[in-house]
């Protein structure tokens, strides 16, 4: 039985470990957001805070991580990034860290609610580069507080070669292995620097059609930016693909290791290698398409 199966995390939990811990807020409502993600469990405090739990002990990392980085990078950055505000101890049968953060204005970024897709990959090339320029400086190295975003693709080498193998005829293993391979071939050769290791569309906030907030660093870290680049697979294409590269200025081997994180991911979705839940396997599909076309076209 694994953590998620024993842990009920609910709106009582955490309505108790407010007014254990913060009785100043325990006169405020507490709901779960509609959508809370995997690796927390969220939940409205108020009309302006948030209280993140992690659903298992390997997210619990990730909690005091943010609270002593964020604040140091959100001086730096051209859009809003989560505030901490205070960091929860375990209680009532709970067993991990959590935390309370400053309610962020916007809404997920889905493509009906971008006004224009070039201009957006523009602000979020923008916000990655500027994140990049910070100063590292004893910032966490990859590793497992963050599932090794930013670290050594070749980590995934196995599961990836499992998944080509699983998938068979269902895919054209030839090509995909070459993207691979090509993806392997390099490694990020200047220094570390930062990188969010969790770049989609659901960790995007817009108002009025633009980029308005970056959330959910639970897997920050510092290393090779390829990790970030996964949205000009998943989310980007034609003239918004260009323009989120173009405002990145990253090499063309770097541009290859993201097409190999793009492509790792949505190959052990469409497997599913075991323990992975098959979520988004249509998009997953058609990421590993996009990756393989923009593969080719980089060849000419």
């Amino acid at each position: 039985m694994n953590d998620k199966e024993h842990i009920v995390i609910n709106v009582e939990l955490a309505d108790k470990l407010i007014a254990s811990q913060f009785p100043h807020w325990h006169d405020l409502p507490i709901h779960q957001i509609e959508t809370s993600g995997w690796d927390n469990r969220t939940f409205h405090l108020g009309e302006e805070m948030l209280i993140r739990m992690p659903s298992a002990a390997c997210y619990e990392l990730q909690v005091e991580k943010e609270h002593q980085w964020l604040p140091k990078l959100a001086p730096h950055l051209p859009y809003a990034i989560p505030t901490p505000l205070a960091m929860g101890n375990p209680e009532f049968g709970y067993p991990w860290h959590w935390s309370v953060y400053r309610l962020l204005e916007g809404d997920i970024a889905t493509i009906d609610r971008i006004n224009n897709l070039p201009q957006f990959a523009t602000q979020l090339g923008t916000f990655l580069s500027a994140l990049q320029r910070i100063d590292a400086t004893g910032g966490p190295l990859a590793g497992s507080h963050n599932f090794y975003r930013g670290g050594p693709l070749a980590t995934y080498d196995a599961d990836t070669r499992k998944s080509i193998e699983i998938l068979g005829d269902k895919i054209d293993a030839n090509a995909v292995t070459e993207v691979w391979n090509a993806a392997l071939a390099s490694t990020w050769q200047r220094a570390p620097v930062w990188v969010h290791g969790d770049v989609a569309f659901d960790n995007l906030l817009v108002v009025n059609g633009d980029l308005n907030a970056v959330i959910d660093f639970g897997v920050l870290g510092i290393g090779d930016p390829a990790c970030d680049l996964v949205m000009a697979w998943t989310f980007f294409k034609g003239e918004s693909r260009d323009a989120f590269r173009a405002a990145l200025r990253l090499d063309k081997d770097t541009w290859a290791r993201g097409r190999g994180w793009a492509l790792w991911k949505a190959l052990i979705i469409c497997a599913p290698l075991p323990g992975i839940n098959p979520i988004r396997a249509e998009e997953s599909w058609r990421t590993i398409d996009a990756v393989l076309s923009d593969h080719n076209n980089e060849k000419l």
